[in-house]
């Protein structure tokens, strides 16, 4: 593929994601259907969904892994899906209010605490499901691991309060968020596809630069994911530079430094930071 389809490329992908579409390969549609055909499947989707799924995809291929796919010995890892997902996803769209019973740190356990669910999130640092949620009572944005949830039920709530509390919280991660901009190196342009996967679960917008022929990735995040966006940029190594944001710089600086004096380059300070 030439640089010219992977601009082309982009910019199509770009406006089908603005309004709304999502693309789909046969390829990926082929690892779906294999995959509904797993146990898990059904406590991920209702019924319904689950057989509007299958009954979509009734005439592709599945794709036969018997003979290109070896588990090998590995760590135990965590379950990615977490029983109470769809039933939080529902309540959060219903805009119900919970009754929640949790366990804090020490093994202490918050009994029938009202709240309003906001929003599911997943730590790809942790690995693991979170629920980000408001305390009526407490008048607080709570954030609570799946994992130590021990009990929810839906409560009553009045919509216009629901409508507001959201709001609140609406703005309130609005002025948690920061701003960062990366740079994709000019002689990298041909993987760009591979850069902006290693970006793909943050919030950006990509700006192409035609005169310099440059790729610029703005990153908006809330300030606690900093450190999961900077193992990204150093795994991507010299494919990109930090242009805007005086914390990843100052950070990328120190990891850098320490790295030369790990190897016995010794004062490099000063020239790091020309």
């Amino acid at each position: 593929m030439n640089l010219f389809e992977k601009i082309f490329n982009h910019q199509i992908l770009s406006r089908l994601e603005d309004s709304g579409t999502f693309m789909v390969t046969s390829h990926e549609r082929a690892w779906l259907k294999i995959m509904l055909e797993h146990p898990a499947a059904a406590e991920a989707f209702s019924a319904d969904t689950l057989g509007k799924l299958r009954s979509s995809l009734a005439s592709d291929e599945a794709m036969d892994v018997s003979n290109d796919l070896i588990e090998k010995a590995r760590s135990m890892e965590k379950q990615v899906y977490h029983p109470l997902l769809r039933t939080l996803r529902r309540l959060i769209i219903n805009k119900s209010g919970i009754r929640l019973t949790y366990e804090v740190k020490g093994g202490r356990i918050n009994a029938d605490h009202s709240g309003l669910p906001y929003k599911l999130e997943y730590s790809m640092v942790k690995r693991e499901w979170y629920l980000l949620w408001y305390h009526l009572r407490h008048r607080a944005f709570m954030s609570t691991r799946l994992k130590k949830i021990h009990a929810i039920e839906p409560e009553p709530i009045e919509a216009s309060l629901a409508d507001s509390v959201i709001k609140n919280v609406d703005r309130l991660l609005e002025s948690r968020k920061s701003e960062a901009a990366i740079e994709v190196v000019r002689q990298y342009n041909g993987e760009l596809s591979r850069i902006l996967y290693a970006f793909s679960s943050f919030e950006k917008d990509v700006i192409y630069d035609t005169d310099s022929d440059t790729y610029k990735v703005k990153v908006i995040l809330p300030g606690d994911e900093f450190e999961y966006l900077l193992s990204k940029i150093r795994f991507l190594g010299k494919r990109v530079r930090v242009v805007e944001g005086d914390y990843l710089k100052r950070r990328m600086l120190e990891s850098s430094t320490k790295a030369l004096e790990r190897y016995g380059v010794v004062g490099v300070d000063e020239e790091l930071s020309s």
